[in-house]
């Protein structure tokens, strides 16, 4: 009876999946250790925060807030941050800001540094665009220079907003160095921006190095995903890690992000190794 029991018991096998650390955004204020450690309960095998300011994480240092992921099993592995894009004026500022950002997130251990999203002037000309992606490259260059990886984070307005004929994220893609800038798709926005991630894979391949596996609320609620095609083409798109955010919740935000990865863990055809 043991090797039955057992057997039935088993759970699906965990899978190397992290969680966007926006998912339990006002949670995590109240109590920095207690959230992570509750992250880490729920089967997640690391994390990307979206609390860098000023040098630090969630308030906490650097070394500080690593010793405390790993701890818990959850290495940082991304981290979404943010500067908008300097004029002749800032252009030291800003430059300076992102040595401090990317040193900050050298000590954390991060591997990836995640712009999130761009300032209004980036969708009003094609002009404006092209001076992102050259910050963008420059940015890029910053951090391989420490072993870090830089990208963007997408949402649905990339793929709605097109000058003349040229689609905002094709644009993107196009115009930054594959060297210096990576993409962290979303595939929710994705979608939702009327768009099929796996057309992009077959496009412009290798560059997805991140993904954000997103649905309207709890990952596979809606219905209206089609996870299974887009992992089928994983490995054409560069995919070298997935990231759950949930933004919107049907039950309190620790129900849902663990709902999501209980999802992914026993969907057969999400192929992430630990």
């Amino acid at each position: 009876g043991f090797i039955l029991s057992t057997f039935y018991s088993c759970k699906p096998p965990k899978k190397n999946i992290g969680l966007q650390l926006y998912s339990i955004r006002d949670s995590i204020m109240k109590d920095v250790p207690a959230a992570i450690a509750k992250v880490a309960d729920m089967g997640y095998t690391f994390v990307e925060p979206a609390g860098y300011r000023d040098g630090k994480f969630y308030g906490m240092e650097p070394a500080a807030f690593k010793a405390l992921c790993d701890e818990n099993g959850l290495p940082i592995l991304s981290s979404h941050t943010s500067r908008d894009l300097p004029d002749s004026a800032n252009y030291a500022e800003t430059m300076a800001w992102w040595d401090t950002c990317i040193n900050a997130h050298a000590a954390a251990g991060a591997k990836f540094i995640v712009q999130p999203s761009m300032g209004r002037s980036a969708y009003e000309s094609i002009e404006n665009l092209k001076k992102w992606c050259d910050y963008f490259n420059e940015v890029g260059a910053k951090c391989n220079a420490k072993g870090i990886r830089f990208g963007y984070h997408n949402h649905d307005r990339e793929f709605t907003t097109v000058h003349g004929d040229t689609i905002m994220y094709d644009f993107m893609l196009e115009n930054t160095d594959p060297a210096k800038v990576m993409f962290q798709l979303d595939l929710y926005w994705c979608v939702e921006g009327g768009k099929n991630p796996v057309d992009y894979f077959n496009k412009y391949p290798g560059r997805f190095e991140l993904w954000h596996i997103k649905d309207a609320e709890e990952i596979g609620a809606s219905g209206k995903m089609n996870f299974e095609s887009m992992w089928a083409a994983a490995e054409i798109s560069g995919m070298k890690y997935g990231i759950v955010e949930v933004e919107r919740y049907n039950f309190d935000v620790y129900t849902s992000c663990k709902m999501s990865i209980d999802f992914l863990n026993a969907a057969e055809y999400v192929k992430m190794p630990l």
